[in-house]
């Protein structure tokens, strides 16, 4: 470790013991907390300190305290012998958890704000790293992706999309839906229910696959039949028709046409559209376009899970023993919080400016390279081999970041 990065880490772990001694009672704790794992991953040495398990919730405030963890975690599991092994714990259920990333969600943004370097040549190209490096031909490379206020809007829209699934569709009450911002690059979605509690791994991938709208075929939802759903059968029959609905609300010839539609097919909707999207919940539109036969219907119905459907982490769902992020607790990536919001409230959420745990004093800073940011009220960079002077804030999450040194 060079010297400048290990006074990045000194400095970094002062802040957050600081912030942990003024703002424990900000950490959020978990229902039945002594039946939970915890793990915690060190700042210093980045190595995951797990199997950890606590009488109370402050003596779970006194050892973050004490150890200044990077980040805290907890199982979305039970289990009856937290801190055994694995296999002798004594799993007793767990919570549906679900997690929306921006890094898996394909916003064109990340072109220009995702950087990657080449681990042999020191190569630095913009994007996702190529499958080899262009001077060197390599195939090592370092990703270094960054976020940006369209990437959070973008998570933000699969996470409301998630949340209407649960509720209409799966029938869970907004009282036993907690949702949160990460802190990072996305939210997540805990479902906390007696109904849940038992389901193994092929249980939760089937309601994965519900939310992804995997597998579905549109000739069982009500595309063939002689009349079109009706908005209150709910589920994915009125979700296609949702979908379709919208997809032709902003259709032009070359984005209907892009779907496989036929020339003709594609002039027809567009003229025609206002007239068939007036009478679209009064009969069958299925049978409204002279011409369109199952094949087009059904490429407008897949582009209509891809509206409807949301882009969740299948892995993070499905694992019946996984350590989520503790709510109210720091983002070691961005020294944010990971801050709670109530289902209803997500629309007009600011996670930048929610999420911000350090509010006082300034940083001076080298600052390598910052793609444009904004936390609060504030637009910082770009930024290029310079020295800056910033709020705390900004200069955590630069530090955290690690593209910036302390000056």
């Amino acid at each position: 470790m060079s010297v400048a990065v290990g006074k990045n880490v000194l400095f970094i772990q002062k802040k957050f013991s600081e912030y942990y001694r003024k703002h424990g009672d900000s950490v959020v704790a978990p229902k039945n907390l002594t039946q939970r794992e915890f793990g915690f991953l060190t700042l210093k040495e980045r190595v995951m300190v797990r199997h950890k398990g606590f009488p109370d919730f402050q003596d779970l405030i006194r050892f973050i305290q004490l150890t200044n963890p990077s980040d805290c975690y907890y199982s979305s599991a039970y289990y009856e012998r937290p801190t055994e092994d694995m296999e002798r714990k004594g799993w007793l259920g767990a919570d549906l958890c679900f997690d929306i990333d921006a890094d898996h969600i394909p916003t064109d943004c990340k072109r220009d704000h995702d950087r990657w370097t080449c681990l042999d040549c020191q190569s630095v190209g913009k994007g996702t790293s190529p499958e080899n490096c262009p001077s060197c031909g390599s195939q090592r490379f370092k990703e270094e992706p960054w976020f940006c206020e369209r990437c959070l809007e973008a998570a933000k829209g699969e996470t409301l999309k998630l949340i209407d699934i649960l509720g209409e569709d799966l029938g869970f009450s907004p009282q036993e839906i907690q949702v949160y911002f990460s802190g990072h690059r996305g939210y997540h979605v805990h479902v906390e229910s007696p109904s849940v509690k038992d389901l193994d791994q092929m249980a939760r991938k089937e309601i994965v696959d519900y939310v992804l709208g995997m597998g579905l075929k549109p000739m069982y939802h009500g595309l063939k039949g002689e009349s079109g759903p009706r908005l209150e059968e709910g589920g994915w029959r009125t979700r296609l028709m949702k979908g379709v609905y919208e997809t032709l609300l902003t259709a032009s010839d070359g984005t209907l046409a892009e779907l496989g539609l036929r020339r003709n097919i594609a002039d027809t909707l567009v003229k025609y559209k206002d007239e068939l999207l007036k009478t679209w919940w009064e009969g069958n539109p299925w049978g409204m376009v002279k011409g369109m036969g199952f094949k087009a219907w059904e490429k407008l119905c897949l582009k209509a899970v891809e509206r409807q459907s949301a882009l969740v982490d299948t892995v993070v769902t499905t694992d019946v023993h996984r350590l989520i992020r503790l709510g109210g607790t720091l983002h070691g990536k961005t020294g944010l919080s990971k801050t709670s919001v109530a289902p209803w409230g997500l629309e007009g959420f600011d996670p930048l400016k929610a999420s911000i745990a350090f509010t006082n004093g300034t940083v001076r800073l080298h600052i390598e390279y910052a793609y444009p940011f904004r936390l609060g009220d504030v637009h910082y960079g770009p930024y290029t081999d310079e020295d800056e002077e910033l709020p705390t804030a900004a200069a955590m999450l630069l530090l955290c970041k690690g593209v910036a040194t302390l000056s």
